[in-house]
């Protein structure tokens, strides 16, 4: 019995074979691996600022759409959580409330957009899957978004900053202006993380639960509520050794960079190296990820 020949592409007489290549129309693999697509993702979710910021904004309304006060409910309960604490922890280690509690809020401020970043960026293609599979957009568009709403709760925050110097003057110079470098350098390294975890955690999603647990620890070893050149300089030898360990706390930098101008401390150049360092260690990881797995996520979600 004799077989019967594939059927002739559209179009072409038959019996006449079609090269391979006219039939297929695929994107190489390789392609969608590239490095420009991996650059073109990054500055194509930018060129649409006015929609993730469009996007962005509409999230914090969202969230508090029918109440009187709005937004301004996210710095009562930050103001009022720090005061508790404050008050608490100036009296545990015997330290003046006007010390303690600057150190303590503006501490609660900086923490609470890191931690934003991180908790929020490993479900930030998850929580938008709808518009992932429905919207043709770069992925950068979700992180700017959530960079977007948490820098507005950032400026939301500082309200309470400067109640407080009203309250409690600080020695500011003009070193406070520091702060705006670092706050960018913190908005830089805050994409990066959304961005890896992000992807990461939308294949492996046991990963979200783990981040929460490690976010959660992490606030109590990083001096947000207590104050770490007290301990290192403590005449208790074991407790000043133990206090240096922290400097092994990449959340540290991160917090003293921005709350030692705004209380106008003197600056630490170690801070800010180990700062930079993360920052182009953490975009080179991103980067590379982003290169090889940024076309599956919209199949992972």
């Amino acid at each position: 019995m004799r077989s019967r020949p594939p059927p002739a592409a559209f179009g072409a007489p038959p019996g006449r074979r079609v090269p391979s290549i006219l039939v297929s129309t695929a994107v190489p693999r390789s392609d969608s691996r590239s490095w420009s697509r991996t650059f073109d993702d990054l500055a194509g979710g930018w060129a649409q600022r006015q929609l993730w910021g469009h996007l962005g904004w509409q999230d914090i309304k969202q969230r508090y759409r029918r109440s009187v006060l709005g937004p301004i409910w996210i710095t009562i309960s930050m103001a009022v959580t720090a005061i508790a604490l404050g008050i608490l922890y100036a009296g545990l280690f015997g330290n003046d409330l006007a010390v303690q509690l600057p150190y303590i809020l503006v501490g609660f401020i900086v923490w609470g957009f890191i931690s934003g970043c991180i908790l929020e960026g490993a479900d930030v293609f998850i929580a938008n899957e709808g518009l992932i599979k429905h919207l043709p957009s770069p992925l950068t568009v979700h992180v700017y978004r959530l960079i977007w709403r948490q820098t507005l709760l950032f400026a939301h925050n500082m309200i309470v900053y400067a109640v407080m110097l009203v309250v409690f003057p600080q020695p500011l110079t003009w070193t406070v202006l520091a702060a705006l470098p670092a706050f960018a350098l913190l908005m830089a390294n805050g994409s990066w993380v959304a961005l890896l975890l992000g992807v990461v955690t939308t294949r492996f999603r046991d990963l979200t639960p783990i981040t929460q647990s490690i976010v959660q620890l992490m606030f109590f070893l990083t001096p947000i509520v207590w104050i770490y050149e007290d301990l290192v300089n403590s005449p208790n030898t074991a407790i000043a050794e133990r206090a240096r360990l922290a400097e092994f706390n990449p959340f540290l930098h991160f917090v003293e960079i921005i709350r030692r101008p705004l209380l106008g401390e003197d600056q630490h150049l170690r801070h800010w190296i180990v700062v930079l360092v993360i920052t182009v260690v953490g975009w080179s990881l991103t980067l590379f990820v982003m290169r090889r797995y940024r076309s599956r996520v919209s199949y992972w979600v």
